[in-house]
């Protein structure tokens, strides 16, 4: 008996980035206003993250809302509508639902209805991993256009009393339409893990953890996991990392990943227009391109300085107002890379998305 012969999707060759979008929290949170809550200093905090203001959504403003705004920016810049977009993926550590996912409720916000829509849970690497997977969708032809979007609400997971991580956190989401090209416009995506560092970066608590404190009654008498997540703050899981490991990997192995993904775009750092790495902290970034021996000629993001570390949102936001500040950058070639708890790391060689003139606010 024959098998019949599968019918294949039509193979689109090349991909690019069509329109990059931005939602900035109204919150502006300051190194003194931080310094309310910890043991520091505005100038021991610029000194050892660059940070000077971080971003955070007020309390009614969600993921998926920061997500809803920086994607209708993106599609507009795209020039196409919801209902075109063959895939929504959503990177995000911070929706407060395991299930259902945050991109299935932007996706029908938006109007995208009924294009899969997924969350990809990989930390501050996880707008690269949404790269790759948008790129592959549009090349294997299962889709024409795909929303990615990196949104975090970390103020949500932050003990403002804990000195490892929550100095460094803002909130934010940046959004980007990737769709078919005549020419190359996202370059082999190189990407990874490293599962021995997995407690390096990562939260006080897991579910299990605060199911069993709760039902086995912390305060001395059972209580519904309800009753003690409301009442008992210290059940609910926050952020901390191991910073001197986290920071010797990020400089030491993550600039030959960015290396990587270099030479599998076929380039080399002189034909760069920009760098924009996870902003995850200055001394990183500076210690990054100084490995990589960028020339003066790349502009390099540093939005971390305005926005502090946003996990999954922070390149796409970089990337936005790099070609606000700078739209003659557009059509140009960036290196992007993200990385963080996994510990994870993704990197491409990307065409900065062309502007007309520059961004609104």
């Amino acid at each position: 008996m024959s098998v019949p012969t599968l019918k294949q999707a039509p193979v689109q060759e090349n991909t690019r980035i069509m329109g990059i979008g931005a939602y900035r929290p109204s919150v502006i949170v300051t190194n003194e206003d931080v310094c309310q809550w910890i043991d520091s200093s505005d100038e021991w905090i610029r000194q050892r993250t660059g940070i000077i203001t971080r971003h955070r959504a007020p309390a009614d403003v969600s993921v998926i809302d920061m997500a809803e705004g920086a994607a209708r920016e993106a599609l507009q810049k795209a020039g196409i509508e919801a209902s075109q977009l063959g895939a929504v993926i959503v990177s995000t550590v911070t929706h407060p639902y395991a299930t259902p996912s945050a991109a299935a409720s932007l996706a029908d916000r938006l109007g995208a209805t009924p294009a899969p829509a997924f969350d990809i849970s990989a930390a501050c690497a996880g707008y690269c991993y949404g790269i790759a997977q948008g790129d592959a969708l549009v090349r294997s032809g299962a889709a024409t256009y795909v929303l990615v979007v990196g949104a975090e609400k970390l103020s949500d997971v932050i003990d403002n009393t804990e000195r490892t991580i929550s100095f460094l956190l803002g909130d934010g989401a940046g959004a980007v339409v990737i769709g078919p090209s005549d020419t190359p416009g996202i370059g082999p995506s190189v990407w990874g893990s490293d599962g021995s560092k997995w407690d390096a970066i990562g939260m006080t608590h897991s579910m299990l953890d605060i199911r069993e404190l709760a039902l086995t009654g912390k305060r001395g008498a059972a209580v519904s996991a309800e009753e003690a997540a409301v009442t008992d703050a210290s059940l609910w899981p926050t952020l901390r990392q191991d910073g001197q490991t986290v920071f010797r990997w990020a400089v030491w192995e993550m600039a030959k990943v960015a290396q990587q993904a270099l030479d599998a775009a076929g380039v080399t750092a002189e034909d760069l227009a920009a760098f924009i790495p996870h902003q995850a902290n200055m001394r990183i970034i500076d210690e990054m391109a100084k490995k990589l021996k960028l020339p003066e000629t790349v502009k390099i993001a540093r939005d971390i300085a305005d926005a502090g570390n946003t996990s999954a949102a922070s390149i796409p936001l970089a990337t936005h107002r790099l070609l606000e500040e700078n739209p003659e950058l557009s059509g140009g070639l960036a290196l992007q890379i993200g990385f963080g708890a996994g510990l994870v790391f993704g990197a491409q060689v990307i065409v900065l998305p062309k502007v007309a003139a520059a961004f609104p606010n």
